[in-house]
């Protein structure tokens, strides 16, 4: 065992902390089965891969910054039946990520969007894309800081710029000043056929412009960028918030409709 040993010290010296663990029991394994030289040294090589996969995995989930992991089966299409499920399961192939397409969420409040744009962006992690999740008033307000600190270019170089993913929650919900939408549009335009954005929103395209500080122009330009390459799910149903005060005696008001899909 004295080879064994010199052979995980030097694992360890080089970096590969799971070959260094691993050494001794698959030696072991590999001269009770009698196998090759090459047969060794791959399964010390497929351990040490797994075990880096797996560290990659749970970085990006770390950094992704989502509020909390959901997943497309903790998803109740049961209830939400305006939901588009077959559009879902097509992107959750994560093909739109691969040609910087863009998908967009839109629908009432409480219908799942933020828990769909989470489960996308959890899978992505999975898969070794490097994700981020932010809120819209976060994001503008991490922007206008980064201008009034001068260093908007390097904001939007680490945090815009860099992920293959972004995910921007709650368009819509806060109108923005006119500041804050020339940052917007700027979010979109460095992303542009460069890499992929999910966005949620309750408010209908059409009624973009009184987000944006009623500049329908700079709206038009956003749009047409935005959905260029763009996968568009119109997400309609009940609330699952108002379902739960129901279910405790709170008779609240709701409304269902049929989903519209569409792609652009």
């Amino acid at each position: 065992m004295i080879e064994i040993d010199r052979i995980a010290d030097l694992c360890e010296r080089l970096g590969f902390g799971t070959i260094a663990t691993h050494v001794p029991h698959i030696a072991d394994e590999a001269a009770r089965k009698k196998q090759s030289f090459h047969d060794f040294f791959e399964q010390l090589l497929q351990a040490e891969y797994r075990e880096r996969q797996e560290r990659t995995r749970t970085m990006l989930t770390r950094t992704a910054g989502f509020t909390s992991i959901k997943t497309l089966d903790q998803y109740d299409f049961d209830f939400a039946t305006g939901t588009p499920r077959p559009l879902l399961t097509e992107l959750s192939a994560l093909t739109f990520v691969e040609r910087a397409e863009n998908v967009i969420l839109l629908g009432p409040s409480g219908v799942g969007k933020t828990h769909l744009a989470v489960a996308l962006g959890y899978k992505a992690t999975q898969a070794g894309i490097k994700t981020r999740f932010v809120s819209a008033a976060d994001l503008l307000l991490q922007l206008t800081t980064a201008n009034r600190q001068g260093r908007l270019k390097e904001y939007i170089r680490r945090g815009i710029q860099l992920p293959r993913l972004l995910i921007i929650d709650e368009v819509g919900y806060l109108p923005f000043s006119r500041e804050e939408a020339s940052h917007f549009f700027q979010v979109i335009a460095q992303r542009y056929e460069r890499g992929s954005v999910i966005i949620t929103s309750n408010v209908p395209f059409v009624q973009w412009d009184t987000t944006f500080a009623g500049d329908a122009t700079m709206t038009a330009a956003m749009l047409d960028r935005l959905l260029h390459h763009a996968h568009v799910a119109m997400i309609s149903g009940e609330s699952y918030r108002l379902r739960e005060r129901k279910r405790a005696g709170i008779s609240l008001p709701g409304t269902k409709t049929k989903a519209k899909v569409g792609q652009i």
